[in-house]
């Protein structure tokens, strides 16, 4: 069993960079594929990034391509998620999950993911 606590989120400016981190406990960190998804007001959650298990190999949605990069450090049992020219519609409550995967794979499904972080809000002011 792993727990996953989220932290770094706040307001930035649109254009601007923030860096998400997401803290594990437990067991063999490194057995789990992590995910980061986000949550806007009045919509649903959504896929953002994710990482395997040793970190190399990644995935990322479409809209966040190019700007977010997702990392990890399985010697501290963290994963990061580094923003950069973020915009107004990134705004929404970003949480880790995590998966027992085997090595080299990622998923974007929500439902794969048995293990949550309670969240962190990013704000982005235009």
């Amino acid at each position: 069993q792993v727990q996953l606590v989220e932290s770094g989120g706040g307001l930035v400016q649109a254009g601007g960079s923030l860096r998400l981190s997401c803290a594990a406990s437990g067991r063999s960190f490194s057995s789990y594929g992590i995910g980061w998804f986000r949550q806007a007001p009045g919509k649903e959650r959504e896929f953002v990034a994710a990482i395997s298990r040793r970190g190399g190999t990644v995935s990322y949605s479409d809209t966040v391509k190019g700007r977010f990069t997702i990392s990890r450090d399985n010697a501290k049992n963290t994963v990061y998620l580094q923003m950069n020219s973020v915009k107004p519609e990134d705004t929404a409550v970003y949480y880790c999950a995590a998966r027992a995967a085997p090595f080299g794979s990622v998923s974007a499904g929500e439902d794969e993911y048995g293990y949550w972080g309670q969240g962190t809000q990013v704000t982005v002011s235009s």
